[in-house]
């Protein structure tokens, strides 16, 4: 797993399985608010365009 930063490769070695879990769950989470953010965006913009063609 050379993708994985130094830090997080050393506590999921080092560890158990639960905790290998809560990085990637702790990953996860990370990653979902970027998606929701764009999301919310794109449907503004979308929502601003069609009230203005109306």
């Amino acid at each position: 797993m050379s993708a994985q930063c130094a830090m997080c490769k050393a506590v999921v070695e080092g560890g158990n399985e639960t905790i290998a879990e809560g990085v990637n769950n702790g990953i996860t989470y990370l990653m979902i608010f970027p998606y929701l953010l764009v999301g919310v965006l794109f449907y503004f913009i979308y929502r601003h365009k069609k009230k203005g063609k109306a």
